[in-house]
């Protein structure tokens, strides 16, 4: 699944009606109206505010007095087909004075939300595995370069003690060569966390 990193805009125009499509991460229904609210206020003139989300279980959409089934439903099929989830859709349309119909409204919603989709960016639910690795001065140095960005905590006593989340099983091998097995390697548990793709 991926989750939406940040609000992205994207604006396109059909038949001469404008059609903006904002994307948000939203972790609630309460979020979600929220974000519904500030948009129906920054679009006030608006014709529509159609809009579909997915939150786990949840699925919901709204055609916003377009002909039914013809925006909510077509923006909430993108957001599934895409493996999306945590995020709302909202596709704002001021209408440009050509009626579409509604094999045109279902393509139109639909176009506007993938193309906020092409230029979105997403986090994905990774797994790491979380170490307490307890190693001696001298090899610090060289386990840290290996380490980077992976330490969650450390402590400097008589030796190092370093919580760690580590995705790759070749760094504990790695710590093992480089301490000739003297790093003391315990692991603590499974932890999930959202990264950028």
């Amino acid at each position: 699944m991926k989750i939406v990193e940040k609000e992205f805009i994207n604006e396109i125009v059909i038949e001469k009606s404008r059609f903006i499509a904002y994307l948000n991460k939203v972790d609630s229904i309460d979020e979600a109206n929220e974000y519904l609210n500030v948009i129906k206020k920054k679009n006030y003139d608006a014709t529509h505010h159609c809009l579909a989300l997915i939150i786990d279980d949840i699925n919901r959409s709204s055609d916003n007095g377009e002909p039914s089934g013809t925006a909510g439903v077509p923006i909430l099929d993108v957001l599934k087909k895409n493996n999306i989830n945590h995020t709302i859709c909202i596709v704002v349309r001021y209408f440009g004075g050509i009626k579409l119909g509604a094999g045109g409204l279902v393509r139109a919603y639909s176009t506007s939300a993938s193309e906020a989709l092409k230029k979105a960016t997403f986090l994905t639910l990774k797994t790491y595995k979380r170490y307490e690795l307890i190693i001696d001065y001298s090899t610090y140095n060289q386990i840290i370069y290996l380490l980077k960005d992976k330490i969650i905590k450390n402590d400097f006593t008589h030796n190092i003690t370093l919580i760690v989340d580590i995705d790759d099983d070749k760094i504990i091998e790695k710590i093992k060569d480089i301490s000739l097995g003297n790093a003391s390697i315990k692991y603590l548990s499974n932890v999930e966390k959202y990264v950028s793709i």
